[in-house]
């Protein structure tokens, strides 16, 4: 094989990964939301759920994207592990359907069709609102392009006639179970090398259709290639959280359960497989018909893959509680997770994602960010009635704690995002983009301010006179209010924008505002009338300012959300 044929074959590779990447990036972003929908509605039983997993990964061509999305979800509460189980099942049924793409592209010449596809999707890149559809052409057109190149790179490299490739795949004895344990694991290699299954797939097919390997032994890479990509997600996984673990893990459980008992069935299986294509496996070179019986191959290739996923989903969907209670047990949480320690929990590192899987993780950082914002606050309404000393300075300490972890909230979430905007995004994603890191900030705000009462509190604690009771019963009044707000902005924060009323959020805000001036003008009489000293009316107004500032920031955050334009007080 000359070092040009060589090259031919790996850019053609390349450019069949790169067509399939741009084709499933382009789908998602201009179905991201809609497929999220799908997956969180159509996941109510274990049937549903590979359904949808078979429906969103054949509509998006990446198996890998499903189960990111899926683990995003049962990270969020909105799937349970069985659940996303089942979903993972259907991926696998749906990721066949590059199998039948590609069988198609080996079977005629392709590259015809793609010219005048890359000329409409160059005319729509230039088309704002359309850039997205000619986003999905290009990648289309660049994955026909490649399994056109394989196809012609197969029929030049003429394998049927070099005898050292020859000579290496007959040194394999076709009978033996041990060969097909060896092509198996040289299938799981490479799919783990080269980082796509569909890339082994396209090699595969070559070296079947130009008669070389031998259709049991193909298969058997076949079977490699579905080890290989688990091992690939199980590695990605090791950083993740253990919600991604397990259902990396039941992945690959999946996967190799599905592989044993092939082998128990193996030549039967293959040649009822056969049989559904019409393929005779005992045709050998110079029997009358072998070219169009050769010419099937790349169909027994994707008929086997389609046959593999839907018999073992058959098996295993019965056994779902099994299979959720052993990657429970093998993959435990971590002990001893203390609430207070700065971690992401939605975020996750180590997994490849899409903008639109990313953006979701992000959103439901930033509301377990608003959780933590309201726990501190209610922090500084307990610091406000604590009388014992010790108690104090410790509650005192954990809301200093809580103001350093806000701190570093921002940081860490503006920086994931920032990593995503550097990213192909549509329109709608950047803008959500923009909202988050403006929704972070002000969140980062409101911790600020929950930090500026505790010192305020702090002050008063250290000092020689204390609040009368009026004032202790308006600050609770006012900090009632204020918790009012956050309780609202996290309503916000989680429902859809459609159902959100901004409304109750600005009725709270006008609350707080008129009980703020109606204090400011009482404190005035009161500090004239020597009801208390102006020192500490001064610490007094300081606490009611700072939670009427607080509530601005709330405002901003759910302005941010409902993608109005900044709160000004």
């Amino acid at each position: 094989m000359s070092v040009w044929i060589f090259f031919r074959l790996i850019g053609a590779l390349a450019l069949l990964m790169f067509g399939m990447k741009s084709m499933s990036d382009s789908l998602q972003k201009m179905a991201g939301p809609q497929l999220r929908h799908v997956l969180g509605t159509m996941t109510t039983n274990r049937f549903t759920g590979i359904l949808s997993g078979a429906l969103i990964t054949a509509a998006v061509q990446s198996s890998t994207a499903t189960t990111v999305m899926t683990v995003s979800f049962v990270n969020a509460g909105l799937l349970t592990l069985a659940q996303a189980i089942s979903v993972i099942m259907g991926a696998n049924i749906g990721t066949t359907l590059t199998a039948w793409i590609m069988s198609a592209g080996f079977s005629f010449n392709i590259t015809d069709f793609v010219w005048p596809a890359f000329f409409i999707a160059i005319l729509l890149i230039y088309s704002k609102k359309r850039k997205i559809f000619g986003d999905f052409i290009f990648g289309i057109s660049f994955m026909f392009l490649g399994l056109g190149t394989l196809r012609q790179t197969g029929i030049d490299m003429d394998l049927s006639h070099n005898q050292t490739v020859l000579d290496f795949f007959s040194s394999f004895d076709p009978n033996s179970f041990l060969t097909t344990i060896t092509f198996l694991v040289i299938g799981s290699v490479l799919t783990m090398c080269v980082q796509s299954s569909a890339a082994v797939m396209a090699i595969t097919m070559i070296l079947c259709s130009t008669g070389v390997l031998p259709i049991y032994q193909g298969i058997a890479l076949v079977m490699g290639e579905n080890i290989g990509t688990t091992v690939t997600s199980n590695i990605a996984a090791l950083t993740a959280n253990t919600q991604a673990r397990r259902a990396a893990l039941a992945h690959m459980f999946f996967n190799v359960f599905g592989v044993l008992w092939i082998l128990c069935v193996f030549r039967p299986f293959i040649d009822v497989v056969c049989g559904f294509v019409s393929y005779d496996a005992t045709m050998v070179k110079g029997d009358p018909g072998f070219i169009s019986n050769a010419a099937k191959l790349s169909f027994v290739l994707a008929a086997f893959h389609t046959s593999f996923n839907i018999a073992n989903t058959s098996i295993l969907v019965w056994f779902i509680p099994q299979i959720e209670k052993l990657v429970c047990k093998v993959i435990k949480p971590k002990k001893n997770v203390d609430e207070d320690d700065f971690r992401l929990r939605f975020i996750q590192t180590g997994i490849m994602k899409t903008p639109e899987i990313s953006v979701l993780e992000a959103q439901k950082e930033i509301h377990s960010f608003a959780e933590r914002i309201q726990r501190m606050f209610g922090m500084v309404r307990e610091l406000l009635a604590e009388t014992n000393q010790d108690k104090f300075v410790k509650l005192y300490s954990r809301i200093e704690k809580y103001e350093g972890i806000s701190d570093n909230m921002e940081i860490e979430i503006a920086k994931y995002l920032n990593n995503v905007s550097n990213s192909h995004l549509s329109d709608d994603t950047k803008a959500k983009i923009r909202a988050m890191l403006r929704e972070i900030s002000e969140l980062e705000s409101i911790g600020d301010s929950c930090y500026n009462i505790a010192r305020s509190i702090n002050r008063r604690m250290r000092g020689k006179e204390d609040f009368t009771e009026q004032q202790y019963e308006h600050i609770h009044q006012m900090m009632e209010l204020t918790d009012d707000a956050l309780s609202q902005m996290i309503v916000t924060l989680v429902g859809h924008k459609a159902e959100n009323d901004i409304n109750r959020s600005f009725n709270i805000e006008n609350e707080i505002n008129n009980y703020r001036n109606q204090l400011r003008s009482q404190n005035i009489n009161d500090v004239d009338n020597h009801l208390y000293t102006y020192a500490i009316g001064t610490m007094y107004m300081d606490i009611i300012q700072e939670c009427e500032k607080l509530g601005d920031y709330v405002v901003n955050v759910v302005e941010a959300r409902m993608g109005v334009k900044k709160f000004t007080s």
